[in-house]
């Protein structure tokens, strides 16, 4: 089986397909049973199969504020071109309208990530004969530089959520594997990096939890509030956890991390887990059990490495449970969603999976 950095890229499909649940659809079915030589093809055929079911669904189209010269009025006069037109004796109007368009910022992300993927060496022939069947549709949409996305400004609403799957592949592409050579050619890394691994990490987990045991256990990411006597709180930073997991009145929250090294090495090369992660795990805790009762529990889980010395270990602090654990994604599914059922099961005295 193929690998990226110590994880089956098949499993990597998988963390996909809790973060993002539209990949459970039936059109997406084919992509479990084949095998892919690298992240760049498992993305690839992803990104294909969501364009052909967009394509069947039609493009999202949205107003675009258009400039053009008609011969007659349509929505405002530009006052500036109209008179320029004039002076040029055009028996023309400068308008300024909007209309429905699919040359719109999403349509040209897929289309530059669709284009960026052909050019690419490491990518099957098979999944760029796809995309450029696909882009034949796409012949009206505008180039843009990849570079210039704002992603943080894409809104979805209703009439285009089922972009929302592509729209994170595509930034999973460009902004996870993308990286530029010494002459500025847009080159492909062969694994995402760790920053993006580390969000998809989190969002898996969180989505396991939520889909195997609706209705038995509660899972959200959720602020956690200073538990202060008095004082103001402005100036103090926000508590966001990755996962917040409840039963039976208890909680248990996980912060997840997806690390080079699961270990911090210190002076004379000591070996000890990392001491920031062990702070904020146990502030969050404390803070969360307002009851003092111990009734909250924190785990640190980290994707595990090949490194010789990796974290397994509990402790009770101050009335609280801290565990540290690592969660193998080098293993069959199967194996890795045991090692999730086995964290909840042990902590809230499951007896199966629901």
């Amino acid at each position: 089986m193929i690998k990226d950095k110590s994880i089956q890229i098949k499993n990597i499909y998988y963390m996909l397909t809790y973060a993002f649940q539209v990949l459970r659809q039936t059109n997406f079915e084919e992509i479990e049973s084949e095998e892919f030589e690298n992240i760049q093809d498992l993305l690839s055929a992803i990104l294909s199969k969501g364009i052909a079911q967009q394509l069947k669904q039609g493009l999202y189209r949205e107003y675009v504020t258009l400039d053009e010269s008609l011969s007659t009025l349509r929505g405002k006069v530009d006052i500036t071109e109209s008179i320029r037109l004039k002076m040029q004796r055009k028996q023309l109007i400068g308008c300024e309208h909007d209309e429905l368009s699919e040359n719109n910022i999403f349509n040209q992300i897929i289309k530059a990530t669709a284009i960026l993927l052909i050019r690419q060496a490491s990518v099957d022939t098979k999944y760029k004969d796809e995309l450029k069947k696909e882009m034949l549709f796409f012949a009206d949409i505008d180039d843009i530089d990849i570079k210039s996305i704002k992603w943080d400004r894409l809104k979805f609403q209703r009439n285009n959520q089922g972009y929302k799957m592509i729209l994170n592949i595509c930034y999973f592409i460009i902004e996870g594997l993308l990286y530029s050579d010494e002459k500025g050619n847009y080159k492909m890394a062969s694994f995402l990096d760790e920053q993006r691994m580390s969000h998809l990490f989190e969002r898996f987990i969180l989505e396991y939890y939520r889909y195997h045991y609706k209705g038995t256990i509660s899972a959200n990411s959720t602020q956690v509030k200073w538990n202060l006597d008095e004082g103001v709180v402005d100036f103090l930073p926000a508590m966001q956890t990755d996962i917040m997991l409840k039963c039976k009145g208890k909680t248990l929250i996980i912060d997840a991390k997806y690390y080079t090294h699961t270990m911090q090495t210190g002076q004379y090369n000591t070996v000890t887990f990392h001491s920031h992660n062990m702070y904020q795990i146990f502030t969050y805790v404390k803070n969360y059990d307002v009851c003092k009762d111990g009734s909250v529990s924190g785990m640190l889980l980290y994707a595990k490495t090949d490194e010789t010395i990796t974290p397994n270990s509990d402790f009770v602090m101050s009335g609280n449970k801290i565990s540290v654990k690592t969660l193998d994604l080098n293993l069959q599914f199967s194996d890795i969603a045991a090692q999730l059922d086995a964290i909840v099961k042990g902590e809230f005295d499951l007896r199966s999976i629901v």
